[in-house]
C-alpha cells in the first residue's frame, strides 16, 4: 500500500511539534537549572522552526487537503498558525523569570504544557471536519486548565483552574451538541459536504438553526463574548499571569481561526442566521465589557473586560461579510476582523509582559496603583506600556487604531442601515472605554511612585519588550504589508 505523501504534507508542522513537544518533556527530566535554561532555549528553538516552517508554507500560497478531507493545508491556516507559535514564544520569554520566582519551574511542565496548547490550536486551524476540530480543541484546553492550576500551593489559581474546567466543559458541550444536531441533518461531519448538504435547500432549516444556535453558544464561549463571558475575569485575575498570557494570547488567533472553519467554510448558506447572533453578541461584548471595566482597580480584571470589548469588535468584522445573500464583502470583512486579531494579541503581549516584568517574589503588580509614578522609575517599560493601551484604546498611529478603521469600515462598506448604525455604536464604546485605559498613562505617569526600587529585566525580555512595543507602533503607522498579508490569505481560503 502506497503512503499518502500530500496527506502527510499537510501536517508536517504538526508532526514536528508534537515530536518536539514529547522530546522536550523528556530531556527536561534530566534538566538541573533552577530556571530550566536548557528546556527553555530548546522550546524556543523547536517553536522558532515551527513558526518558520509554517511560514514557507503560507508563502508558497498553496490549499492541499489531507486525509480524506480532515485536514486542510492553506496560506490563511498557516498564517495563524505561524503568528500562534510567535506569541507562544513571545509568552514564554516574559514568562520565565515570572515562573522561576513562584516555583512553577519546578518541571518543565510550562514548557511541554505550552506545546502542546500550541498543538491543540494548530489541529483547530487546520480542521476540515467537526471531530478534529473539537479533537483540538480539547487539546488546548485541558493543556490550558493545567497551565491554571500550575501553582499548585496557590489557592486562587487552583480556584481559577475549577471554575475555568467547569464552564469549559460546558462550553465544549454546547459545541458538540451543535455538532451533532449538524451531523443529524446534514448526513456528514465534512464541512465541504455539510455546505454542499445546506446550500441544496434539501434540509430542515429549523434543525439547522437550532443546530447553529449551539456552535455559536460554544464559540462564543472559546472567545469570552457576552453573555458566554463570566469566566474571563475570574481566571484572568486568578491565573498565574503567565498561565493568563498563555490563555489570552495565541489561542485567540485559534478560535478565529474556527470561527473561520465553521461559520464561513461549513455554514455559509447559514449565514443570515448567524450574522444576526453575532450582532447581538458584539453589541452585548462592547456595552459589557467596556462599562464594567471602568469599575476595575485590579489591571488584570481590567484587561480581562477589555478583552470581552475588543472580542465584540472581531465579531463585527464577520457581522458584515454577506449582504442580501451576496458575499462581494466577505473578504473584506473577514480579512479586517483577522488583522484586528493579530493585532490585538500583539499588544496583548507586550502588556502583560509589562505586569510580569514588574512582579516580584511575593508581590504580584496587579493593582493600577501598583504602576504610580513608572515612568520615573523606568521610562522605557512606562512607554512600552503606554503604546499597548493607546493602541488598545485605537488612537492613532497604533495598530489598534487601523484594526478597528478597518473594521468600521466593513460595515459602512456594507451600506446596510443597520450595521452602519453599528459602527456608530462601537464607535461610541471605544470613546467610553478610552477612558479607562487612558486612566492608567494617568497613573504611570503622573502619581507619585509608591516604590523606589528600580525595574530590572533579563536581556531576553527586555530586547523582546522592546521589539513587541515597537512593533505595535510600526504596524499601525505602516500596517500595508501585514493588511495585504491577511487579505491575501482570505481570498485564497474564500475562492477554494
Amino acid at each position: 500500500m502506497m503512503m499518502d505523501t500530500t496527506s502527510w504534507m499537510t501536517i508536517y508542522p504538526e508532526i514536528v511539534l508534537l515530536v518536539m513537544a514529547c522530546v522536550i518533556a523528556l530531556a527536561d527530566l534530566f534538566v538541573k537549572s533552577p530556571k530550566r535554561t536548557a528546556t527553555y532555549a530548546l522550546t524556543l528553538l523547536s517553536l522558532g522552526g515551527v513558526a518558520w516552517l509554517n511560514a514557507m508554507y503560507a508563502d508558497a500560497g498553496q490549499t492541499l487537503y489531507g486525509f480524506g478531507h480532515l485536514v486542510v493545508s492553506d496560506p490563511m491556516g498557516h498564517w495563524l498558525k505561524c503568528f500562534a507559535s510567535i506569541a507562544v514564544m513571545v509568552t514564554l520569554v516574559y514568562s520565565r523569570p515570572y515562573a522561576a520566582d513562584r516555583d512553577m519551574l519546578r518541571g518543565g511542565e510550562l514548557f511541554s504544557l505550552s506545546m502542546f496548547a500550541l498543538l491543540g490550536m494548530s489541529v483547530m486551524i487546520s480542521g476540515q471536519n467537526f471531530l478534529v476540530i473539537y479533537l483540538g480543541l480539547e487539546l488546548l484546553t485541558l493543556s490550558s486548565y493545567a497551565l491554571v492550576a500550575l501553582r499548585r500551593d496557590n489557592a486562587q489559581a487552583t480556584e481559577a483552574a475549577m471554575k475555568y474546567f467547569v464552564l469549559g466543559a460546558m462550553a465544549s458541550g454546547f459545541l458538540l451538541y451543535g455538532m451533532s444536531m449538524m451531523y443529524g441533518a446534514t448526513g456528514s461531519l465534512e464541512l465541504a459536504a455539510v455546505l454542499k448538504a445546506i446550500a441544496s435547500g434539501q434540509v430542515n432549516h429549523q434543525v439547522l438553526v437550532f443546530g447553529l444556535v449551539f456552535i455559536v453558544a460554544g464559540l462564543a464561549f472559546k472567545i469570552g463574548a457576552v453573555p458566554f463571558h463570566m469566566w474571563i475575569p475570574d481566571v484572568y485575575q486568578g491565573a498565574p499571569t503567565a498561565a493568563t498570557l498563555l490563555i489570552g494570547g495565541a489561542p485567540k488567533l485559534a478560535a478565529f481561526g474556527i470561527m473561520i472553519r465553521l461559520l464561513v467554510e461549513g455554514l455559509l448558506p447559514l449565514a443570515i442566521d448567524w450574522q444576526q447572533m453575532l450582532s447581538f453578541l458584539a453589541i452585548g461584548s462592547l456595552l459589557i465589557g467596556n462599562l464594567a471595566a471602568i469599575a476595575q482597580t485590579n489591571l488584570k480584571r481590567m484587561l480581562a473586560f477589555s478583552t470581552i470589548a475588543q472580542m465584540g469588535f472581531v465579531l463585527l468584522g464577520f457581522v458584515a461579510g454577506v449582504i442580501n445573500g451576496q458575499t462581494t464583502l466577505a473578504a473584506n470583512a473577514y480579512s479586517s476582523a483577522m488583522f484586528y486579531i493579530v493585532g490585538y494579541v500583539l499588544t496583548t503581549l507586550a502588556s502583560f509582559g509589562i505586569i510580569m516584568l514588574l512582579a516580584r517574589q511575593g508581590f504580584e503588580s496587579e493593582e493600577i496603583s501598583d504602576l504610580a509614578g513608572l515612568n520615573q522609575r523606568s521610562p522605557l517599560y512606562a512607554g512600552v506600556m503606554a503604546v499597548c493601551l493607546f493602541s488598545l484604546a485605537g488612537i492613532p498611529p497604533m495598530v489598534g487604531f487601523y484594526a478597528k478603521l478597518a473594521v468600521l469600515q466593513s460595515l459602512v462598506a456594507s451600506g446596510q442601515g443597520f450595521y452602519i448604525g453599528l459602527a456608530i455604536f462601537a464607535v461610541i464604546m471605544s470613546l467610553i472605554g478610552a477612558f479607562y485605559y487612558l486612566r492608567v498613562v494617568k497613573v504611570m505617569y503622573f502619581d507619585e511612585p509608591v516604590t523606589a526600587t528600580t525595574v530590572s529585566a533579563d536581556a531576553d525580555v527586555r530586547v523582546v519588550l522592546s521589539m513587541n512595543g515597537l512593533l505595535v507602533l510600526v504596524l499601525g503607522m505602516a500596517p500595508g504589508a501585514l493588511m495585504a498579508l491577511c487579505a491575501d490569505a482570505v481570498a485564497r481560503m474564500l475562492a477554494v
